[in-house]
């Protein structure tokens, strides 16, 4: 009689919000956590916001006896913040950066400098192999006027690509990550409904922790209270998602989250709540096949209101576009005005007249610096209009393929 083993894995994740150089009492939290990492021993732990690279090391050095096995995700600037520990051999890592992460020049967000990014690890548990992925999608900084929802699809898009093409080898799918997304959005909805992934909160047979999951709760002392103003309750935004491939079956036995200082102390991790899940997994006696989380016709649906949302966004690309290349352009005529006026007094054109050099060299730095900047900033917005419309025909390839499946 053929075995069919079973496996229950328990999954860690937080976003290490404010772990960074700046940040409040930050090497106390780095300890608390990894203390609080070797004292529960978690399978898999998913973290994000990981800036410095010290942290990072400072936990290995500390979890090396629990988790043997560990990998962290550089990209952009100061870095894409991600990193796994593992208890398994870690078989292959992949980085994925996402082709648009907000606006240089905001940099009171800054999310544009950390090359915000999903990364995959591929594990072996008894045979089993697990497709790991780690993300931090774009914020939302304003749910009210949302200008980085464009963005921010974008990425949902790309992750969900990301994700159905690389797990085809796979016989478990696991995302964790801070998604920054409310369960209901369309972003969520496009995710889930693309790849098939399950909600482990929604999923889970067992729940303890913080009401209806939140995971950004105005009790954190870290967090920013006029956000989290219309949701007295706080908004659940970080998640671990699942799916089984092939021949087995993924199911949610307990989900956890942290509620509020780590224990014993007056200083939580971080401004975000820990999602724990454990997982039950098992193999069945014939494949069950990879099935979509959604119906068809419901799928469409999200489709075609993340395109909607995708082609304003692409119509504000094309404004700014324009604008900073009339800039640009009105820029280099006040150089070429002041360069033919240069020309007039060395040709002697204005003879016995004072020539106002202070105000000319100043005029002339101004409409230069104008100039390199109204550049910058029409080269960033083509590139953002080639991505947001690129993103936006693959969208309607999908929809017409959705469309004319029977």
């Amino acid at each position: 009689m053929e075995s069919h083993p079973t496996l229950r894995l328990r999954v860690f994740d937080l976003n290490c919000w404010a772990i960074r150089y700046l940040s409040k009492r930050r090497q106390e939290r780095v300890r608390l956590l990894g203390d609080m990492l070797r004292r529960e021993d978690f399978d898999l732990v998913l973290l994000q916001e990981v800036w410095s690279e010290q942290d990072y090391s400072d936990l290995k050095a500390k979890l090396g006896s629990c988790y043997p096995f560990s990998h962290y995700f550089r990209s952009g600037v100061i870095g894409s913040g991600l990193c796994v520990f593992s208890r398994f051999p870690i078989l292959d890592t992949l980085l994925y950066q996402y082709s648009l992460n907000g606006y240089p020049y905001m940099l009171q967000h800054g999310d544009w400098f950390c090359g915000k990014s999903v990364g995959l690890v591929i594990i072996k548990i008894s045979g089993i192999i697990f497709n790991v992925y780690v993300t931090h999608l774009h914020a939302e900084y304003c749910r009210e006027k949302d200008a980085y929802l464009p963005h921010r699809l974008v990425q949902a898009w790309e992750l969900a690509q990301f994700v159905r093409h690389t797990s085809k080898a796979a016989d478990v799918v696991l995302l964790g990550g801070d998604l920054n997304m409310h369960p209901e959005d369309v972003g969520i909805r496009l995710l889930r409904g693309w790849t098939g992934l399950r909600d482990a909160f929604v999923e889970a047979t067992h729940f303890e922790g913080c009401e209806d999951g939140c995971t950004l709760v105005p009790s954190n002392c870290f967090t920013g209270k006029s956000e989290l103003q219309p949701f007295p309750l706080g908004i659940r935004i970080d998640y671990i998602l699942y799916k089984a491939i092939s021949s087995f079956t993924v199911k949610c036995e307990e989900l956890k989250t942290t509620t509020g200082p780590a224990p014993g102390m007056d200083v939580p991790f971080s401004d975000h709540e820990a999602v724990m899940a454990t997982l039950h997994i098992q193999r069945q006696g014939q494949a069950a096949g990879s099935t979509s989380g959604t119906a068809e016709p419901t799928l469409a649906d999200v489709v075609t209101e993340a395109r909607t949302e995708v082609g304003a966004g692409l119509r504000v690309a094309q404004r700014q576009r324009y604008s900073s290349g009339r800039m640009a352009v009105l820029a280099l005529l006040l150089l070429l005005v002041q360069a033919a006026a240069a020309l007039g007094v060395l040709v002697g054109l204005d003879a016995g007249q004072p020539f106002p050099k202070l105000s000319f060299c100043l005029l002339a730095f101004l409409a230069i610096g104008i100039l390199a900047l109204a550049a910058g900033l029409h080269v960033f917005h083509t590139m953002e209009v080639k991505m947001l419309h690129g993103t936006e025909e693959q969208m309607r390839m999908a929809l017409r393929a959705l469309q004319e499946r029977p």
